[in-house]
């Protein structure tokens, strides 16, 4: 017996380029724009103290804890605010890249330090959301108003609004909508589908699809089976990514992102594995990398491809 399987959600799309993807120019003749993504989560996340049903479970091991703070969390997540953000921005000065810092709301609130420093570094500020929460359980009404009130609190700490949105996974079926309708956004990265950017579909004003990664990504680090044990495998692996997007780039040069967390990559043992991925991105000569924000590849690709 043979049955006829559902039609797709209108949402999906399993052709996108079609093995013809477009030929892109980046500025400068650069073979891949890379796009660093800092995330900034400290003090947003579910904690037990602050009357949130749960504490968060994953740090360098797993420790469910509940009903109690888990006092030994906080002080975890602690450190990307103190200690962590600084180190990584030293070594983005250092090699002469940006990058997006990926701010929840409530943590650019409560470390204005930070929101200030990367505003100054000319660093952009994308939203990561209210707080650091999914939105998969919200009605459309209760997203539409986190979404409202990310945007206020982030103008509010930084002094600039943000244009890009990525939701702490999984988004839902209206997130896209709801952006688009509270207006102000060019780009959402609540995507993982390809290597370059797209335009998503819908009425009005053209919106860009910047799609995000969790392969190259330092959270990684701390799964329970993780395949980074040392900075150097984290770098390895990074860089293979690096190395076949360039050899590619002939037939069309494409984009890369690295996620990037205060708390994981920002500890001294780790730090040296974005040290060598700067390391071997420049040393692959001029015009092979475009370290950029997800802003500017955004804006680009409407500039240059909507027409």
């Amino acid at each position: 017996m043979t049955t006829t399987p559902a039609p797709l959600p209108s949402y999906r799309n399993l052709v996108g380029y079609g093995g013809h993807p477009p030929q892109v120019q980046w500025p400068n003749g650069a073979r891949v724009a890379v796009s660093l993504v800092l995330n900034i989560e400290e003090g947003s996340e579910q904690t037990f103290s602050r009357g949130d049903p749960v504490n968060e479970t994953i740090y360098d091991m797993v420790d469910v804890l509940q009903g109690v703070p888990n006092l030994t969390m906080e002080s975890h997540f602690d450190y990307g605010s103190r200690a962590g953000y600084w180190r990584i921005v030293g070594l983005l000065e250092r090699f002469g890249a940006t990058c997006t810092v990926n701010g929840c709301a409530e943590a650019l609130e409560m470390a204005p330090h930070i929101a200030r420093d990367a505003v100054s570094r000319g660093y952009e500020i994308s939203s990561h959301g209210d707080r650091w929460l999914s939105h998969i359980r919200m009605t459309p009404e209760e997203e539409a108003a986190s979404i409202a009130n990310a945007v206020r609190r982030i103008q509010a700490a930084c002094g600039v609004r943000p244009v890009g949105w990525h939701t702490r996974c999984p988004h839902t079926e209206h997130t896209r909508r709801l952006l688009r309708e509270e207006g102000g956004f060019v780009y959402d990265s609540d995507a993982y589908d390809d290597d370059l950017p797209y335009f998503a579909p819908g009425e009005g004003k053209p919106y860009v699809v910047v799609p995000y990664s969790l392969d190259t990504n330092d959270m990684r680090f701390q799964r329970p089976d993780s395949p980074f044990i040392t900075a150097r495998l984290f770098a390895e692996y990074v860089n293979d990514a690096f190395d076949c997007l360039l050899a590619e780039a002939d037939r069309s040069p494409a984009m890369m992102t690295i996620g990037l967390h205060t708390r994981i990559i920002g500890r001294p043992s780790r730090s040296r594995g974005l040290e060598m991925i700067l390391e071997h991105m420049l040393a692959a000569g001029d015009g092979a990398v475009w370290f950029a924000t997800r802003e500017q590849i955004a804006r680009h690709w409407l500039a240059t491809q909507s027409g």
